[in-house]
């Protein structure tokens, strides 16, 4: 089964954790404010498969989680179109501006099955 976290600046992420479920995947969303830049940790302890980051600038989180678990990143994303081309060039943690919602789960976690298998 594939596993994805979530971790949004402002607390959120239940839309999008909506969508992953939809899609018949495991989702880890992580709780508080600051949740993005508990992405890398969280995802390395449950051994996920993607990490989703959500904040301003679309990067903070993201970027965190490369630069301690050397996980390939994206950032500054800010569309569904831009998460799955990143998927489809094998990156694990993206990095989006504030898009709480479950078409952007769903369809990123059809990518990522679609590209690895279920």
């Amino acid at each position: 089964m594939v596993k994805v976290v979530i971790g949004d600046r402002m607390g959120k992420g239940q839309n999008i954790a909506k969508g992953i479920e939809a899609e018949g995947a495991e989702v880890i969303v992580i709780p508080g404010m600051a949740a993005d830049m508990k992405l890398g940790d969280t995802m390395y302890r449950e051994n996920a498969d993607l990490g989703l980051s959500f904040c301003g600038s679309g990067g903070a989180g993201a970027l965190m989680a490369a630069n301690k678990y050397k996980y390939t990143e994206r950032h500054s994303m800010r569309s569904v179109q831009e998460g799955i081309t990143a998927i489809n060039d094998g990156i694990k943690v993206l990095g989006f501006g504030f898009m709480d919602t479950e078409e952007l789960g769903r369809e990123l976690t059809k990518a990522y099955k679609k590209k690895y298998g279920a």
